[in-house]
């Protein structure tokens, strides 16, 4: 096991997971790359140590019920942060952001966790399945207005999103496609779908929680008639409609650049696909004929994503700024605050807001735009703040965890030049430019001509994972 197999894992960790300490990485690192991949992918779960859902319900009831618009999202955080399915839980980010749904609109906290519940449950397999539970899904349905598209007299809203944001991309179907695919939906509703009974009917009152709606098919509104969709003519109803939708080679190539944008390197925002070529042609290339080849599986485009040499290639490290979830968790996870469920779950659930990610409440159906649009003077100081306050608290487990390990590792005879080295490699294997070393290295310097003693020391390295985790590279992965 060499320096550059800990590199790459890191690399891996980071775009697939929320990040690993050097420990975790070494770990990982010993049983090969292609290992980890498949470990990341499929987990074994048998030897599980994470605490069960009903257990968690009683740390956070005020969570659990569902009851206000903070409550999915602080409860999908805790979630993100305990979770032993790192990537499985990655997707769940990943198919929220393509598949952004919002409170403002829905109103009931607890359908929209349940969304999350299905991608969580799905987000790894088959395209065709996730699109098909998507349209059934109560959140979906009420965003995008489908319990008003009646055989007779259509609503286009979620017909059009679904080609448009959810599979194809503009210009690859007509209007016409649009109306079709709209009629195939028809009926496609929840039960009680006059929407001022959803305000008000179908739900409990404190302390039980909110009822989470659910999916019903009403045949007797549904348009059976023939219909010609992308090329096809036929009795087409929703599944049909999506079944073609996957067969298509926009959608392939669709689906591989948003999994090439998540987790390789940044694309422009959606709309301006059909207007400008991939990053990267060659791999969304490759990408789309997994899909084809593994008849629309997410597992086997992931395979092929993490083993290829563009994922691999030094290039794209630490080019992605990560999104404010990424950042929050990630942190969270080595910090080690979250060693069980406690109340300032909510807290951090709102930095994250602060930074510009509100979970549960994307801005519009398009989702949160990525990349730079992370990052203004305002959602900087707040990731500042945040990161440097986490590694600055020594009473958190982790944290005091991880100095503890750096002093072990070093000497009075140690440079500071070696001292910043093993904070870096501590945080995960971070690389950074020489002009940040150079300045790391003078803090350092400057540091221990004050401070000799062992507390002295302790102080120092809290100081340097402080400024360390508020480097342009810690904020990106």
């Amino acid at each position: 096991m060499t320096k550059n197999d800990i590199d790459l894992i890191g690399h891996l960790m980071r775009r697939a997971g929320f990040g690993a300490t050097l420990p975790e990485l070494e770990c990982l690192a010993s049983k090969g790359y292609e290992a980890v991949v498949e470990d990341l992918i499929s987990p074994d779960l048998s030897t599980s140590t994470g605490m069960s859902n009903d257990l968690i319900r009683r740390y956070h009831p005020e969570h659990s019920g569902m009851m206000g618009q903070h409550a999915p999202g602080s409860n999908w955080m805790y979630s993100l942060i305990s979770t032993e399915r790192p990537l499985h839980e990655k997707m769940t980010l990943f198919w929220h952001n393509i598949f952004a749904t919002g409170y403002a609109k829905i109103i009931q906290g607890k359908v929209l966790y349940d969304q999350i519940r299905m991608f969580r449950r799905l987000g790894m397999g088959n395209v065709k399945q996730i699109l098909i539970e998507l349209a059934k899904d109560p959140a979906m349905i009420i965003w995008l207005d489908n319990q008003d598209n009646h055989k007779g007299s259509i609503n286009e809203n979620f017909g059009r999103e679904l080609l448009e944001l959810f599979s194809m991309g503009v210009g690859n179907y007509s209007e016409t496609d649009i109306k079709e695919c709209a009629r195939a939906f028809t009926g496609w509703s929840i039960a009680n779908t006059e929407y001022n009974q959803l305000r008000t009917m179908r739900d409990s009152i404190w302390p039980y929680g909110r009822l989470g709606w659910h999916f019903e098919f009403k045949e007797d509104d549904h348009d059976d008639q023939e219909k010609e969709f992308l090329g096809h003519k036929g009795y087409f109803d929703g599944q049909d409609i999506i079944g073609i939708i996957c067969e298509q080679e926009a959608t392939a190539h669709f689906i591989a650049r948003h999994l090439y944008h998540f987790f390789v390197a940044d694309e422009p925002p959606v709309p301006q696909w059909p207007y400008q070529q991939p990053r990267d042609p060659s791999a969304i290339a490759l990408l789309s004929q997994a899909y084809f080849d593994s008849n629309y599986d997410i597992s086997s485009m992931l395979r092929v994503l993490f083993n290829s040499d563009f994922f691999k290639s030094r290039d794209i490290w630490f080019e992605k700024i990560k999104s404010p979830a990424e950042l929050v968790v990630g942190v969270l996870r080595m910090s080690g605050e979250f060693d069980k469920p406690r109340r300032e779950i909510g807290d951090r659930n709102a930095q994250t807001s602060f930074m510009g990610q509100y979970l549960t409440s994307p801005p519009s159906v398009e989702g949160w735009h990525q990349g730079q649009e992370w990052i203004d003077t305002g959602t900087l100081f707040e990731r500042i703040n945040f990161s440097s306050s986490q590694f600055g608290d020594l009473n958190k487990t982790g944290t005091k965890a991880m100095i503890d390990r750096i002093m072990e590792a070093i000497d009075e005879k140690d440079s500071p030049e070696d001292l910043v080295s093993r904070c870096l490699d501590e945080l995960g294997s971070i690389s950074i430019s020489e002009d940040t070393r150079s300045s790391l290295i003078g803090l350092a310097a400057a540091s221990d001509s004050v401070h000799r003693s062992n507390g002295g020391r302790t102080s120092m390295v809290s100081q340097l994972l402080q400024m360390i985790v508020v480097t342009p590279e810690f904020q990106r992965s």
